[in-house]
């Protein structure tokens, strides 16, 4: 491999907001907020132009814990009983 393609190939681990959330598949927003709370690295070559290696970020994602908002709904208690709409915003299940 001469020594231009391993260049080229180290400058293309490097991405934009928006190029990293294509890879990530979510919002440059939320590439952003994830950077501003300290969850992915990033490089800030000026206050406005910002770069992510693409392996520093998925290593830190990788090491964080998941969290989500997401409650389970408890299990009806006889089977065959069908949730009201209502149900799904209530605490308990009578």
């Amino acid at each position: 491999m001469s020594e231009q393609s391993r260049d080229k190939e180290k400058r293309g681990d490097f991405l934009t907001a928006r190029q990293l959330a294509e890879v990530l598949q979510i919002s440059q927003s939320t590439i952003h907020k994830l950077r501003r709370q300290g969850r992915i690295p990033a490089v800030m070559v000026t206050p406005r132009l910002i770069r992510f290696n693409l392996r520093d970020v998925r290593n830190a994602l990788a090491s964080q814990p998941i969290e989500t908002n997401y409650t389970p709904l408890t299990v009806v208690k006889q089977a065959g009983q069908q949730l009201a709409f209502e149900d799904l915003f209530t605490e308990t299940f009578d």
